[in-house]
């Protein structure tokens, strides 16, 4: 049993029963005990592994994407270049290795992150190795100027509410107490204004999930590229509209049930991108998968030039790598990616509008 377990359930008992979203953020972002604050989830030694960590041409390409979009907007300058849940700054890394040829580009950003971690901080700082870094703990600090945006991995981990439709309506899942363990259940019967549309595409049993943590962020960074240019790129696992239960937790790269030790696993969801593009007040891409993506991105063509230095395992690794970025059967389909970006300009390469 953990401390934060037994909060939990002491304020469940104070209270009642806890919104889901109230429970994720207390166990991703407790400031003593939640899971962000307390580890580096990253690697083979944690509990997950993203794109960037597999190999480094995730990284180059988002930088390519993005230097080109800059180019193709003016080279506007100063900008502001900055990317959200950042990691271990690995993905930041490569992006910054990737464009330091593109003329003009290094001297025009200004480097943010925004990252509530102490940890990932401090791991941030070391891959990046720079004293020119400004950290946020939200993206509504960032500086007024053209954003040039990045966020893989970062919405599927914002709190969400769920939903499950009956015959009168909709009612929110809850968590509770049942028998001195943490337990779903249903709150009575509601209409949430968010997810009235939502009654001419589901039925009875289906659940719906909100995320209005996304969709606040999504609006904010809309409105900022709206105003000020720039280009913002989504890359995350989900789908055009939200449909199901799909909270899930992981612990060392296994599932876990997601009530048991909370701020010991993490925590996410799927994204609903159509929220995202509805919320921002700017122009949006088509939802493409993330193999599709890439491809478009020429990960192909990269992956052959650097397997040419490459002999042995090493080159067994870095195709293995490529293969899992891209493969519809492992991260090729599962993960999409969109673009925000302002109605008066060109979308980034790789996105259609």
């Amino acid at each position: 049993m953990t401390a934060l377990r037994d909060q939990i359930m002491a304020q469940i008992r104070a209270d009642g029963p806890m919104r889901l979203a109230d429970y994720m953020a207390l166990c991703l972002m407790h400031p003593e005990h939640g899971y962000y604050a307390t580890r580096d989830p990253l690697g083979r030694k944690g509990d997950f592994i993203t794109a960037p960590e597999i190999s480094q041409m995730f990284g180059e390409l988002i930088g390519l994407c993005l230097a080109q979009a800059w180019l193709e907007q003016g080279a506007p300058a100063p900008i502001t270049l900055a990317e959200a849940g950042p990691g271990r700054g690995t993905l930041m890394a490569d992006l910054l290795r990737a464009t330091r040829g593109v003329p003009g580009f290094h001297a025009a950003l200004r480097l943010h992150l925004i990252e509530t971690s102490p940890v990932l901080r401090a791991a941030q700082a070391r891959t990046l190795g720079r004293a020119d870094i400004t950290w946020h703990d939200r993206i509504e600090t960032l500086p007024e100027a053209p954003l040039f945006f990045v966020a893989n991995e970062f919405f599927d981990a914002l709190p969400i509410r769920q939903f499950q439709r009956n015959a009168d309506g909709w009612r929110e899942r809850l968590i509770g107490l049942r028998e001195g363990r943490l337990a779903f259940g249903l709150g009575g019967i509601s209409a949430p204004p968010e997810i009235a549309h939502r009654l001419a595409d589901t039925r009875e049993g289906d659940i719906v999930e909100t995320c209005a943590p996304g969709q606040a962020i999504a609006a904010d960074i809309g409105a900022r590229l709206a105003a000020q240019g720039g280009v913002a790129l989504i890359v995350d696992y989900g789908d055009w509209r939200s449909l199901g239960d799909t909270f899930q937790a992981v612990r060392g790269h296994q599932p876990t049930d997601p009530l048991v030790d909370p701020g010991t696993a993490d925590l996410t969801a799927h994204v609903d991108f159509e929220a995202l593009a509805q919320a921002a007040p700017c122009a949006h891409t088509r939802l493409i998968p993330q193999g599709d993506f890439l491809n478009r991105l020429g990960i192909g063509a990269r992956a052959e030039v650097l397997a040419r230095r490459l002999t042995g395992p090493r080159r067994d690794s870095h195709l293995a790598a490529y293969l899992r970025l891209t493969d519809p059967a492992e991260m090729g389909t599962l993960f999409k990616a969109m673009a925000l970006y302002p109605a008066t300009t060109a979308p980034p390469p790789g996105l259609d509008p």
